[in-house]
């Protein structure tokens, strides 16, 4: 029984141990994981790998303590005089790559603190984006463009399948038969079709041309 209890003081001294290697602070020069960032009032928890995604920026810069003597709140996080509303999908494009904005939020605010924490690919996204809209509300509204076709029945699917690219049918209009070959009575058709035309910036149309007959 004496042995059983020497083993077991053993086992105790030897967690103990273990316990107290905890305590032995990090290497110098090692900081811890998580960082916290007091943005205009506004206190954003994240990690240094997230900040450090993209290395020239500012935020990267901030917590590697480069050069940067940033003042600290009384919790230890950085104070950084900016708007906290556009920091959020900053530091979510830092954490996943991609940029997601609520629908009233102005692109060109984000633009402005991608600018100012230097996080290059973001500023490239944006733009793209702004380009874009910039596009779509400039291009010109298309126009419609309507024909009428006059077929016989026989003529119809060959028609059809001979419309080039672009065309819709819009309706059919049956006629009757207006004229006879032999014992045959040809139905005649009208039909309708439309196009849309999209005017280029210098002022001409497109516009395919057209096989059937008109």
């Amino acid at each position: 029984g004496v042995r059983m209890r020497m083993e077991s003081r053993e086992e105790m001294q030897g967690a103990v141990g273990l316990r107290c290697t905890w305590d032995i602070p990090p290497p110098a020069g090692t900081q811890a994981k998580w960082v916290r960032l007091n943005v205009g009032g506004t206190v954003f928890l994240t990690t240094r790998q997230t900040l450090c995604r993209e290395q020239k920026s500012f935020l990267c810069r901030l917590c590697q303590g480069e050069e940067l003597q940033s003042d600290r709140d009384e919790t230890g996080a950085y104070l950084i005089d900016r708007d906290p509303t556009y920091f959020g999908p900053i530091l979510n494009f830092l954490r996943h790559g991609k940029l997601v904005l609520d629908k009233d939020m102005a692109e060109e605010g984000i633009l402005e603190e991608a600018e100012f924490y230097n996080i290059g690919p973001l500023i490239r996204i944006i733009k793209d984006r702004m380009e874009e809209k910039d596009y779509t509300v400039t291009q010109v509204p298309p126009k419609h463009v309507y024909r009428v076709l006059q077929c016989q029945e026989e003529e119809l699917t060959q028609m059809v399948s001979t419309m080039s690219d672009g065309w819709r049918f819009e309706q059919l209009v049956n006629i009757g038969s207006s004229y006879t070959y032999g014992n045959e009575d040809q139905t005649e058709f009208l039909c309708v079709v439309s196009k849309e035309l999209y005017s280029s910036p210098n002022g001409l149309s497109s516009e395919p041309s057209h096989k059937a007959k008109v």
